[in-house]
């Protein structure tokens, strides 16, 4: 008789079985066995929110197989994921297999490796009923929520619809950033910029700021417009420059801690372009094939041994000047949990260059580049600069006022752990204060030469919208969410089509915006911020055994369900009637909501069907029609039907009029004007890569010419303009 070993997936088992002999059998359980039901809810809410727990058809057969070998095997070995999902997943294995508590057991490991295998088996342990708890707890607020809320959204928007308590919260953010555009007005500013050169040195030039007049220093909206800048260069013409002070000082940069879920995610997004979902699911991989650290985790600890190992790595590479005391980091996210080990190479020794593995790809190869140079560079010394700042005098013969530039610069004295990793930064971070740029030698009292003197115009600009990475960064500020909610939660909302990705950014869709709207309206607390950070601070407190889980599911579900009901009374289904006669029966035309966004409908429906598009969307469509001549062309499908624009859920596409007898669709090209620089007969034209949804622009002849760009093509840049 053999041991009996099962985890989640084909590719883990297929990882431990190479640690362990052949008194061990791995078997994989391919994710959960056993889930709440799709048809009904599921939970018996007047009986303490029981579960009712089924095996899915489709693993019905898997599981008995399960079943029938855990009863030959001599001992059963729980090998889930350490986290609270893989806990709840070795529970409903332990229950669907009906195991015998003294015959099997609960291992956890953080790595895949064979010292971990074999530390976590001489240390098994009893399933945590904590972690179920709190694993359960969260999938029936789910749904709860989801279950209750979405049919008041068929019938107050449109059937369909769904609602998410961690998501709306998501989608709350993006709408209400999307508002923050809308209204933001641009606020005008100047600065006055000076380009000086030493007199020694003509050919060296640097820019100087104006700092103040009469020794007050100048806010940043107090040169407003170029009346005012215009009286400022004109107070200083002829005027002589004098450098008056340099301030020279050291400045010390440390490096980032190593990843955390949160800021894998983040930095993925920003180097590599990668979505939350995709960067996890490149991670897992690397983790099931064992060169990574489970990549779920609130952590930036390093093991003692990582430390060592680091140290050594870097002495061998970079020499001795890099090499130091060991850097350990404190964790500062809210209701950091299950925190044992920032994500790390399981052996710092392999590089990008040795992976080795089934299905791994360049986009594997890059996310492990990027998390071995940081969990390395995080155990490198700080980079150092010598930042200068020189106080420059305007000054002339009978003034009226005085002037003051300054300009300021750095050098890298030391590279430190730059020399293999920078963090990247967000549209809206600062640059920690550091001057940009290098300074030449300059000396108290010397005089410069002006090469120009210019008033510079400048204009405030909104927040930008939220990226992978700001969003994820964003809800882990606001405590929202946990390690293994933030890529569900960001996919989740873009799959029911709350929201669109754009050149990297999220957008609100229509259909976003009102679901939104609604529920900060009429259910403000399933999307308010500070309430969904409690509700994950009391969903930690379940996971340590603070607070059971039943309470927490009823304080929060009484008062819920006496809105809800409230609201299904009170709330009208909201109506905009516009002056549009309806094409049919003549009646004014109301805006209606529908799958692929707004449009005009009858109010008399179901007796009048008449429908029409929105008036922005009738003159795109007839934009669109101008620029493709084979609209009104004969279908060359079915050769019966008329090709005309239609409009679905991606936008306007070209289909037969005899849809559905005949299904022939056409994409709608959008062209740029820029001719192909690889064959000069096609025009360059947006189109979407299959996977991922990415924004590119390719050749009109494709596949006669299959020249493509991912920047945006421009005369002179891409191709010639026609």
């Amino acid at each position: 008789m053999s041991k009996l070993v099962i985890v989640e997936s084909p590719t883990k088992a297929k990882t431990i079985s190479k640690f362990l002999g052949k008194d061990f059998r791995i078997e994989s359980s391919f994710g959960h066995i056993r889930d709440l039901p799709k048809s009904k809810m599921g939970i018996d809410i007047e009986h303490e929110f029981e579960p009712q727990y089924l095996v899915p058809r489709d693993k019905s057969k898997h599981v008995k197989e399960l079943q029938a070998a855990s009863k030959k095997a001599e001992e059963v070995i729980l090998a889930t994921d350490e986290d609270r999902e893989g806990e709840a997943i070795s529970w409903h294995l332990a229950q669907a297999l009906q195991l015998d508590q003294d015959k099997s057991k609960r291992i956890v490991f953080h790595e895949i490796t064979k010292q971990a295998i074999e530390n976590a088996l001489k240390n098994p342990r009893i399933i945590d009923m904590n972690l179920v708890d709190a694993q359960q707890a969260r999938r029936i607020l789910d749904r709860l929520v989801g279950y209750e809320l979405s049919p008041f959204l068929w019938t107050k928007v449109r059937f369909g619809l769904s609602a998410g308590r961690v998501q709306s919260v998501a989608m709350r953010l993006i709408a209400e950033r999307e508002r923050e555009i809308e209204k933001f007005k641009a606020q005008e500013y100047w600065s006055v910029e000076a380009k000086l050169n030493p007199q020694q040195k003509e050919n060296v030039v640097f820019t100087a700021k104006l700092h103040s007049i009469d020794g007050t220093p100048l806010k940043k909206f107090d040169i407003a417009s170029k009346t005012e800048a215009d009286k400022i260069l004109d107070d200083l013409k002829d005027t002589k420059y004098e450098v008056q002070d340099i301030n020279k000082k050291e400045v010390k940069r440390s490096p980032a801690p190593p990843f955390t879920t949160s800021t894998l995610q983040q930095e993925a997004a920003r180097k590599l372009g990668m979505s939350a979902k995709q960067t996890m699911t490149l991670a897992q991989k690397l983790y099931e094939l064992g060169y990574i650290t489970y990549m779920r985790t609130d952590s930036v600890n390093l093991s003692e041994e990582a430390l060592g190992q680091a140290q050594g790595i870097i002495k061998e590479k970079f020499g001795g000047n890099y090499t130091g005391s060991a850097r350990r980091y404190k964790t500062k996210s809210k209701g950091a949990q299950e925190a044992h080990e920032a994500i790390r190479p399981t052996d710092l020794v392999i590089e990008t260059g040795n992976l080795e593995g089934e299905d791994l790809d360049a986009k594997h190869v890059k996310l492990y580049d990027l998390i071995w140079k940081r969990a390395l560079a995080s155990q490198m010394p700080e980079a150092v600069f010598d930042q200068t700042s020189v106080d420059i005098k305007a000054y002339k013969l009978q003034a009226t006022s005085s002037h003051l530039f300054r300009a300021s610069g750095q050098v890298l004295k030391f590279d430190g752990f730059i020399r293999i990793y920078m963090e990247g930064r967000d549209e809206d971070e600062e640059n920690e204060g550091l001057a940009e740029g290098e300074l030449p030698e300059l000396h108290k009292s010397e005089v410069l030469n002006l090469d120009s003197l210019d008033g510079v115009q400048h204009f405030t600009e909104p927040a930008p919208r939220y990226t992978d990475a700001s969003l994820v960064k964003t809800l882990e500020s606001y405590g929202i969410g946990r390690p293994s909610t933030y890529a569900p939660t960001i996919s989740t909302i873009q799959e029911r089509g709350y929201v669109e990705k754009k050149e990297k950014k999220f957008y609100p869709t229509e259909v976003g915006l009102l679901v939104s709207d609604i529920l900060v309206e009429h259910f403000p607390k399933i999307v308010d911020y500070e309430f969904t950070a409690q509700m994950e601070a009391q969903l930690d407190d379940i996971a340590e055994g603070k607070l059971k889980w039943q309470p927490v599911i009823r304080k929060f579900y009484d008062p819920f369900k006496e809105n809800l009901e409230t609201k299904k009374k009170t709330v009208k289904k909201e109506v905009v009637q516009t002056d549009i006669p309806c094409p049919i029966c003549g009646k004014l035309m109301v805006k209606k909501i529908g799958r692929f966004g707004q449009f005009l409908a009858c109010p008399d429906y179901p007796n009048c069907k008449g429908t029409k598009q929105l008036p922005e969307e009738e003159a795109a469509e007839n934009k669109i029609k101008s620029e493709n001549e084979q609209v009104g062309q004969t279908c060359p499908d079915c050769g019966l039907g008329k090709l005309v624009i239609k409009k679905g859920r991606f936008g306007f596409f070209i289909g037969c009029d005899q849809y559905p007898k005949c299904k022939h669709i056409e994409k709608v090209e959008k062209k740029t004007g820029v001719k192909c620089p690889d064959c000069g007969q096609g025009e360059l034209v947006e189109k979407r890569a299959r996977k991922g949804g990415r924004t590119f622009w390719g050749c009109s002849r494709y596949p006669e010419c299959k020249y493509a760009t991912w920047k945006f093509p421009t005369a002179g840049s891409g191709g010639e303009k026609t």
